[in-house]
């Protein structure tokens, strides 16, 4: 679970925001009751009636806004880390994973120099004769993700590791 919104603000800031809000609305509700009539329908005195609302209005307000402190208090750790705005961002895989056959390929392709990424870019191009990448975007981002390339499209050692584990794994 995310927890930071889109306009940035944490989960806990979002249930207490929305606790403050239902707080605003039960304060407006109390408000705006009819005194007159609700002592009517119940066969009261208006005054037993403004004394009941009064305090059931002063205990929902300050239940109200215990309620986000509390509900920030039992999220689990996982909903407390920092969301990013990017949903791939937190995406960890492990260097030695056996790359797919798409990234096998295109690990081989930029170790040959048969691909490059085009500088400032995300973007795989083909140089010379041969297919090029069906996912020219996508896939850098796999790669850089994986640590297998840097940004000029060169292997690193990990991504050295996983050529080699792709090309075992294939024969």
């Amino acid at each position: 679970m995310a927890s930071n919104g889109p306009d940035g603000e944490s989960f806990e800031g979002t249930l207490r925001s929305i606790a403050g809000a239902l707080g605003r609305y039960v304060q407006l509700s109390v408000e705006t009751v009819d005194l007159e009539q609700l002592a009517e329908f119940i066969g009261v005195d208006p005054v037993v009636a403004r004394d009941w609302v009064e305090s059931t209005g002063s205990w929902l307000r300050a239940n109200t806004e215990r309620v986000g402190e509390e509900l920030a208090r039992q999220l689990p750790a996982s909903a407390r880390r920092p969301a990013r705005s990017d949903l791939l961002g937190g995406a960890v895989p492990h260097p030695l994973d056996l790359p797919t056959d798409e990234q096998g390929l295109a690990l081989a392709a930029l170790d040959s120099g048969r691909w490059t990424v085009e500088p400032g870019t995300d973007t795989l191009t083909a140089k010379g004769d041969g297919p090029g990448p069906t996912d020219a975007l996508g896939i850098v981002r796999e790669l850089r993700v994986r640590d297998w390339i840097v940004a000029g499209g060169g292997l690193t050692l990990a991504g050295r590791r996983a050529l080699s584990h792709w090309l075992d794994s294939a024969a």
